[in-house]
């Protein structure tokens, strides 16, 4: 993006510097449509400008937890920037809606835009800046946590993630083992965790009274934006997810036990090939992975390709796991370059591939919406973000020969694909149904959360893994996830996106080029339409409906036993 309104050398560096562009905003008259649409466009610029400095600075503390100057530049835009920066953007939303102008703002996406913008006013309260810092401060402390964490095996040291290599060992001792060390780190973290937690808890409880809500559900609902579908909804999910896809995962792992031969099936058992076979290595090295999703992507549309080569080029990709970088992956959007970062933890197993293009499809999106108008347009909700991402796992997976030449690795590699799929309803579902209990139950002991996570586990958690002995393992399980710590409530999004996946993917099935034009159109609209708009532009329904559910959940099963 060209900029116009701000200084090309300007750098967010003090809050005083940043101010004056703020301030002439707030000040500046504005006696006509012309010159609102002006002040719009200079206030957004604005955002890009002020949203990509703060990309940088989290994107550079999650690549290297361990730098503490690194950590502190982003704890000073989370300190000194964004509190003095929240109730003068409020003021100027507000500017903009008391603007009789507004009215002539009904291009695509506006009325959108402006419903959001209502939300925002609607939900400011002053006195919840300095907890909404308390709040970043904290939130990022997960990842230092876990970003510290790490074994000792075969003489190496090694992260977690890269741990679970071993967990797919043919070696059921080797298995063990490994798992006994990985569970044996998290639980030194484990009161370190609550801790944390129940500080999140406390403090968003306290965000969503100031606020006049009974609850941080009810108000983070809102603040999600969530106008397309309401908390009974997702209580409907969750009760059609347990109908519907908990028994195909029991299913599944009772066929895996069978063909594993074994009398018990532990939770070192649940990654190993069913068949015997080694863990599929779909590439050997960052470089290797990058370019076969290029030529994966190709396939599907050169365009796609062509943003991982530009993303490349640019340095736009941090892949590999290392000590001291941050769990997870993520697909950061760069408001201002408009090309877009993605970060990832790979050591070269097949989840590895299936992160990237994840990330891939979101960065895809970031690259078929970046000329749209506003920074607004271009930040579609989650459950639009996810079907970018959820879609591409599927679609991408019908050329999946680029990583795998030898034809029976590249049928295990769609089952385990579709398997993940199966299994992850599940677990969204009842990450969701948690989080619902936690904070509708905010006076709650750490003893009673592990009990409703436990009972919770009963209804969305596999009845054939013996757990015996590792209880406390399954009770403490929900502290891997990490947006219970750094974005509450964002979850049950993968699974409205997951249902949505299988529908574009089915319709790929039926005529791949169709479906990858309307992939892109739905794509392109960005936020400049509702979400079921979205979905309909994609060729699908956004329905969570038992019976759509078990619809798309008998395709699944369908292809697995196709493939």
């Amino acid at each position: 993006m060209k900029r116009r309104y701000v200084q090309p050398e300007f750098k967010v560096s003090t809050w005083e510097l940043l101010q004056t562009y703020f301030d002439e905003l707030e000040k500046r008259p504005i006696n006509s449509f012309d010159e609102l649409y002006k002040w719009l466009l200079d206030y957004n610029e604005l955002g890009a400008v002020v949203s990509e400095d703060m990309a940088w600075r989290y994107i550079k503390m999650t690549c290297d937890t361990n730098n503490t100057a690194l950590r502190d530049s982003y704890n000073d835009f989370v300190q000194n920037i964004e509190p003095k920066m929240a109730p003068i953007s409020n003021r100027l939303n507000e500017k903009l809606m008391a603007s009789p102008f507004k009215e002539q703002l009904k291009k695509q996406g506006y009325p959108i835009y402006l419903r959001g913008i209502k939300n925002s006013i609607d939900l400011f309260r002053e006195k919840n800046i300095p907890l909404n810092t308390q709040l970043q401060e904290l939130e990022q402390k997960f990842g230092e946590i876990s970003g510290a964490q790490s074994i000792e095996h075969n003489g190496e040291t090694i992260t977690l993630q890269k741990a679970g290599v071993f967990l797919k060992d043919l070696n059921r001792e080797v298995r063990k083992t490994v798992y006994d060390k990985v569970q044996t780190r998290r639980a030194q973290d484990e009161t370190a965790l609550n801790d944390l937690f129940n500080q999140l808890v406390k403090l968003r409880q306290q965000v969503a009274l100031n606020t006049g809500f009974k609850n941080y559900r009810d108000f983070k609902h809102q603040q999600l934006a969530r106008f397309d579908y309401s908390v009974q909804d997702c209580l409907n999910f969750h009760e059609s997810v347990k109908q519907h896809a908990v028994p195909l995962v029991d299913e599944h792992d009772k066929r895996r036990k069978a063909k594993l031969n074994l009398q018990d099936y532990r939770p070192w058992d649940t990654s190993v090939d069913e068949e015997g076979l080694p863990p599929l290595k779909p590439f050997h090295n960052a470089q290797e992975l990058i370019d076969k999703t290029i030529a994966c992507f190709n396939r599907l549309d050169p365009f796609f390709g062509d943003c991982v080569a530009t993303m490349h080029k640019m340095n736009r990709l941090d892949l590999e796991s290392r000590i001291g970088k941050a769990p997870g992956g993520y697909q950061y959007p760069l408001y201002e370059t408009n090309v877009p970062f993605i970060f990832m933890n790979s050591v070269g197993l097949h989840r590895d591939l299936v992160t990237m293009v994840h990330e891939g499809g979101h960065a895809i999106h970031s690259f078929l919406d970046f000329e749209l108008e506003l920074v607004e347009f271009k930040s579609p909700p989650s459950e639009i973000a996810e079907l970018a991402s959820m879609s591409m796992e599927l679609m991408s997976m019908e050329h999946w020969e680029v990583f795998f030449e030898n034809k029976e690795e590249l049928r295990r590699a769609k089952r385990q694909q579709l398997e993940s799929v199966i299994d992850a309803l599940p677990w969204i579902a009842a990450i969701d149904k948690f989080q619902h209990w936690i904070y509708t139950h905010p006076e709650h002991s750490v003893e009673e959360r592990y009990a409703e996570w436990k009972n919770i586990m009963k209804d969305f958690g596999s009845s054939v893994i013996d757990y015996r002995g590792c209880e406390n393992h399954l009770a403490r399980r929900w502290q891997v996830q990490l947006h219970l710590y750094e974005v509450p409530f964002y979850y049950i999004e993968y699974g409205f996106a997951q249902l949505g996946a299988i529908a574009v993917w089915r319709n790929y099935k039926k005529d791949p080029k169709k479906a990858v034009e309307q992939y892109k159109a739905a794509l392109a609209l960005g936020y400049t339409k509702s979400i079921p708009e979205v979905y309909a532009a994609a060729g699908i329904k956004f329905d969570f409906s038992p019976a759509y559910i078990k619809e798309l959940m008998d395709f699944v099963k369908k292809e697995y036993g196709n493939v």
